[in-house]
């Protein structure tokens, strides 16, 4: 029976995914054959499917801005102890004045993915017959693509990572067979359906949000903060779309599908990289995915049922 992990985009908030697969695969031993990401779960997905979490870990729980951005749009600032972003209206000038199209710059984070996904991983990941696939969206076509491991080159495999994590206008535009492309969580958030489509009958899927919305956004002071107030609830409602279709294509086709959310709202924006933050989010993300197994443990408990029960129950599980 093929199994699938499926990583939503979200930015920082990657980290807490991280936690939930390192106690998916490390204590829970499970064994995946196909692995798909989008944005930052398009990051992740290499090293998962060659079992490096703490490689990832590292990763992730060492990244800054500077590891990402080129020319950083973005000014941090502390307000009433929290972080907050605010336009750095020098670097999106200059953006302006040299023809580029968007505010800011990511090329900084096209090296890291080419230094912590190497061609070696590249090489073993296609040998061990496991399929990692990301998400892009075409915006020249206006359609979403999937890009699997075993299709692409090393280097076009880098590029369509780079591609799906970066979130235009304020990350870089990637350009690419007369094309453009940009995140692919504007046009598929948590690509469950493709997961199912391409022959998974058990799908584990990590989303990077809560699953009840749990607070309601301050209003726009100015253009900068309406755009993010605008993607925020364009990919919110697209994340939606997603799991519904999801949830139908796996009742459709007899699919085993669990859900990860975030208990609670870890950041309200996600481009903000701080260290300490992820290093909690990673923690956070295992201790959550050891509740919810005890929780599902717990609804079996042999005391509390007949034989016909924990019969039935032990068959839905995997132990």
């Amino acid at each position: 029976m093929k199994k699938a992990l499926v990583i939503s985009g979200g930015g920082s908030k990657g980290a807490f995914a991280g936690g939930v697969a390192e106690y998916l695969m490390k204590k829970k031993g499970k064994d995946y054959d196909l692995f798909l990401g989008t944005s930052t779960g398009s990051l992740m997905v290499s090293h998962l499917a060659l079992g490096m979490v703490d490689e990832l870990k590292e990763l992730y729980t060492n990244v800054n801005q500077r590891s990402i951005f080129s020319n950083n749009p973005f000014e941090i600032k502390k307000v009433h102890g929290e972080k907050v972003i605010s336009i750095r209206h020098i670097n999106t000038l200059w953006n302006f004045i040299n023809g580029r199209k968007t505010f800011g710059e990511s090329k900084n984070l096209r090296k890291l993915i080419k230094e912590k996904i190497t061609k070696d991983m590249y090489y073993r990941i296609r040998e061990t017959h496991k399929d990692v696939v990301v998400t892009v969206s075409n915006l020249t076509e206006s359609k979403i693509e999937y890009k699997s491991i075993v299709e692409c080159t090393y280097e076009d495999f880098c590029d369509w990572i780079w591609g799906s994590c970066n979130y235009v206008p304020f990350m870089s535009l990637l350009e690419k067979n007369y094309c453009q492309y940009a995140d692919g969580g504007f046009g598929c958030l948590i690509p469950i359906r493709e997961a199912i489509l391409r022959g998974a009958k058990e799908v584990d899927a990590i989303i990077l949000e809560t699953e009840i919305t749990q607070f309601n956004r301050l209003p726009a002071k100015n253009p900068f903060s309406l755009l993010f107030d605008v993607f925020d609830f364009m990919l919110e409602h697209v994340e939606r779309h997603n799991i519904t279709i999801g949830k139908l294509s796996a009742k459709h086709n007899d699919v085993k599908l669990n859900l990860y959310y975030t208990p609670t709202v870890l950041t309200t924006n996600s481009l903000i990289f701080d260290k300490k933050l992820m290093s909690s989010w990673w923690k956070q993300g295992y201790e959550h995915a050891r509740s919810e197994n005890d929780a599902l443990m717990s609804e079996f408990r042999p005391e509390l049922m007949n034989n016909q029960e924990v019969e039935e129950g032990l068959e839905n599980m995997e132990i």
